[in-house]
């Protein structure tokens, strides 16, 4: 598909000797908000790092608007976000460093980093180093970084882990707007996610015992 922003194209993955999948091929365009589903071991988190780029596939190739990412990397990680297992927070650093730290990598200044906590139910915390945060607070940090982002695609490894109801609620509504903006959401969720049918797509990834 010309359209697409994000295309998998046969893509196959081993792990340990075990193929987790094989010949995978789908489309992400903008407007998507896809769910990778499937039972713990069947590759989710593989595939989600796969599609960024942090991993290479046994076989196959992942595309940003029909160009591969491995040869055109610089552009691609400037139209992506991705929030993995590890929240890539720094723990030196305290809830607004961090937040202005990923805004001047991103080269904006412009956004009130107090409004962008008080998202994520940080406020009263701005000031702490991550390190001292919970877990929980520690992830929120984290995401409060898709309030920042200008990126096409949002790739997120379980991001409602840690997160209350009223936090997941602001989520989806947040994933809802991105995609209605022209963006793509790619996430995987042990959690229920309380999305209508119609907006949420899913790929389903089947336990391999070969």
């Amino acid at each position: 598909m010309d359209h697409a922003l994000l295309s998998a194209e046969k893509l196959t993955c081993i792990r340990e000797g075990r193929i987790l999948f094989d010949q995978l091929s789908f489309n992400i365009c903008a407007g998507d908000l896809v769910q990778i589903e499937g039972p713990n071991g069947a590759g989710k988190t593989s595939l989600l790092r796969i599609l960024a780029g942090l991993s290479r596939p046994y076989d196959g190739v992942v595309k940003f608007k029909q160009q591969d990412i491995s040869r055109y990397r610089d552009q691609y990680y400037e139209n992506l976000m991705y929030i993995g297992h590890l929240a890539g927070v720094k723990g030196e650093l305290t809830a607004d460093e961090n937040l202005r730290f990923n805004l001047k990598i991103h080269g904006d200044n412009d956004q009130n980093i107090s409004e962008t906590l008080a998202k994520v139910n940080l406020t009263g915390f701005e000031d702490a180093l991550a390190s001292h945060l919970s877990a929980g607070q520690h992830r929120r940090v984290a995401l409060a970084r898709l309030w920042q982002s200008k990126a096409k695609i949002w790739i997120l490894d379980e991001p409602f882990t840690a997160i209350d109801k009223a936090g997941v609620i602001e989520l989806e509504q947040l994933f809802i707007q991105h995609v209605d903006n022209g963006g793509a959401v790619i996430l995987t969720s042990h959690q229920d996610i309380q999305i209508g049918r119609d907006r949420l797509q899913r790929i389903t990834l089947d336990y391999n015992f070969d």
